[in-house]
C-alpha cells in the first residue's frame, strides 16, 4: 500500500469512526417525555349546581372531648367547585394553631366530599386518601351540620367577606 493510499484509509477510518461516535451519542439522547396536562383531571373542581344550598362560607366553634381548646373551622364552598377550609385551634395562654387546606369539593347526594389538593400552601399527594374526607350533611334552619368520624360539628352560614382572626 502507497503512502497515499494509507493516508485515505486512516482518513475514511477516521471518518467512520467519527460517525459511529456520533450514532452512539445520538443514541443516549433520549426522546423528550410527553408534556405534564395544563389542567390535572384530579385537581380539576367541578362546577355545583345552580342555587345549590351548600355554596357559601361558613364557620363552626366547638370544644371537642380530648382537644384543649376552642376549635374554630372555617369552610368556604364555592360555585365554581373550589373549597377553602380553616381550622383553628384557641388555648388559653398560647399561641393559636391553624391548618388552612383548598382542594375541591362537590355534592354526592346528601353526602359532602372535600378532596384536599393543597394544605398549608403546599402541593398534596392527590393518591393519598387522607386528603378525601367525606360527611353527611343536614340542613336545619340556616345551619348546616357535618356528621363525621368524632360526631357532629355545626356550622352558621357567615358573609362572603368572614375570615377567620389571625391573632
Amino acid at each position: 500500500m502507497s503512502d497515499t493510499e494509507g493516508k485515505q484509509a486512516n482518513g475514511r477510518r477516521a471518518w467512520l469512526m467519527l460517525g459511529a461516535v456520533a450514532a452512539l451519542m445520538a443514541g443516549c439522547v433520549g426522546a423528550p417525555g410527553p408534556k405534564p396536562p395544563t389542567e390535572d383531571k384530579q385537581t380539576a373542581c367541578g362546577q355545583a349546581a345552580a342555587g345549590d344550598a351548600w355554596v357559601g362560607n361558613w364557620l363552626a366553634v366547638d370544644k371537642r372531648k380530648g382537644i384543649a381548646g376552642e376549635l374554630h373551622v372555617q369552610m368556604t364552598l364555592n360555585q365554581d367547585g373550589s373549597m377553602a377550609y380553616a381550622e383553628q385551634l384557641k388555648r388559653s395562654g398560647k399561641p393559636n394553631q391553624t391548618l388552612n387546606e383548598t382542594g375541591c369539593w362537590q355534592r354526592a347526594g346528601e353526602t359532602l366530599v372535600m378532596r384536599t389538593t393543597h394544605s398549608n400552601a403546599v402541593a398534596v399527594e392527590q393518591g393519598d386518601p387522607i386528603y378525601t374526607n367525606e360527611y353527611e350533611v343536614q340542613l336545619r334552619g340556616g345551619q348546616m351540620v357535618l356528621n363525621g368520624p368524632e360526631g357532629p360539628l355545626g356550622f352558621k352560614r357567615m358573609p362572603g367577606d368572614y375570615r377567620l382572626p389571625v391573632f
